[in-house]
Protein backbone atom coordinates (compact mmCIF):
# COMPACT_ATOMS: atom_id res chain seq x y z
CA UNK A 1 0.00 0.00 0.00
CA UNK A 2 1.31 3.48 -0.88
CA UNK A 3 0.47 6.82 -1.18
CA UNK A 4 0.38 8.89 -4.52
CA UNK A 5 1.83 12.36 -3.64
CA UNK A 6 1.76 14.87 -6.58
CA UNK A 7 3.82 17.64 -6.89
CA UNK A 8 1.70 19.82 -4.39
CA UNK A 9 3.75 23.35 -5.26
CA UNK A 10 1.76 23.62 -8.65
CA UNK A 11 -1.65 22.81 -6.50
CA UNK A 12 -4.31 25.23 -6.19
CA UNK A 13 -4.19 24.53 -2.38
CA UNK A 14 -0.34 25.10 -2.09
CA UNK A 15 -1.33 28.82 -4.00
CA UNK A 16 -3.55 29.47 -1.55
CA UNK A 17 -1.06 27.95 1.13
CA UNK A 18 1.71 30.82 0.08
CA UNK A 19 -1.32 33.30 0.00
CA UNK A 20 -1.97 32.45 3.24
CA UNK A 21 0.97 32.76 4.97
CA UNK A 22 1.69 36.29 2.84
CA UNK A 23 -1.56 37.82 4.46
CA UNK A 24 0.01 35.88 8.01
CA UNK A 25 3.14 37.55 7.43
CA UNK A 26 1.66 41.40 6.82
CA UNK A 27 -0.62 40.88 9.84
CA UNK A 28 2.29 40.47 11.59
CA UNK A 29 4.07 43.60 10.46
CA UNK A 30 6.88 41.99 8.86
CA UNK A 31 8.60 42.18 5.63
CA UNK A 32 10.57 39.35 4.03
CA UNK A 33 13.84 40.90 4.89
CA UNK A 34 12.69 40.98 8.52
CA UNK A 35 10.75 37.39 8.62
CA UNK A 36 14.09 36.14 6.90
CA UNK A 37 16.37 37.64 9.45
CA UNK A 38 14.17 35.87 12.30
CA UNK A 39 14.45 32.51 10.83
CA UNK A 40 17.87 32.89 9.62
CA UNK A 41 17.44 32.75 5.89
CA UNK A 42 18.24 35.07 3.54
CA UNK A 43 15.56 37.25 1.77
CA UNK A 44 15.14 34.41 -0.91
CA UNK A 45 13.97 32.25 1.47
CA UNK A 46 10.95 34.29 2.17
CA UNK A 47 10.56 35.33 -1.37
CA UNK A 48 10.66 32.21 -3.09
CA UNK A 49 8.21 30.87 -0.65
CA UNK A 50 5.70 33.67 -1.38
CA UNK A 51 6.09 33.20 -5.01
CA UNK A 52 5.56 29.35 -4.93
CA UNK A 53 8.75 28.52 -5.95
CA UNK A 54 9.40 26.37 -2.61
CA UNK A 55 7.94 23.96 -1.09
CA UNK A 56 8.15 24.26 2.48
CA UNK A 57 8.19 21.05 4.40
CA UNK A 58 7.12 20.23 8.25
CA UNK A 59 9.79 21.59 9.89
CA UNK A 60 9.82 24.58 7.74
CA UNK A 61 6.23 25.16 8.29
CA UNK A 62 6.68 24.69 12.56
CA UNK A 63 9.86 27.61 12.26
CA UNK A 64 7.86 29.85 10.12
CA UNK A 65 4.83 29.86 12.12
CA UNK A 66 6.69 30.32 15.06
CA UNK A 67 8.42 33.37 13.59
CA UNK A 68 4.71 34.73 12.62
CA UNK A 69 3.03 33.57 15.76
CA UNK A 70 0.80 31.54 13.92
CA UNK A 71 -1.45 29.10 15.20
CA UNK A 72 -0.46 26.32 13.16
CA UNK A 73 -3.08 24.13 13.66
CA UNK A 74 -5.41 27.22 12.95
CA UNK A 75 -3.71 28.04 10.45
CA UNK A 76 -3.76 24.29 8.06
CA UNK A 77 -7.90 24.39 9.36
CA UNK A 78 -8.50 27.86 7.67
CA UNK A 79 -6.48 26.48 4.26
CA UNK A 80 -8.86 23.15 4.62
CA UNK A 81 -11.83 24.86 4.89
CA UNK A 82 -11.05 26.85 1.53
Amino acid sequence: MGFLVTKSVYTDQYRRFCTLLIQARKAAGLTQVELAAQLNRPQSFVSKVARGERRLDVIDSLEVARALQLDLQAFLQQLDAT
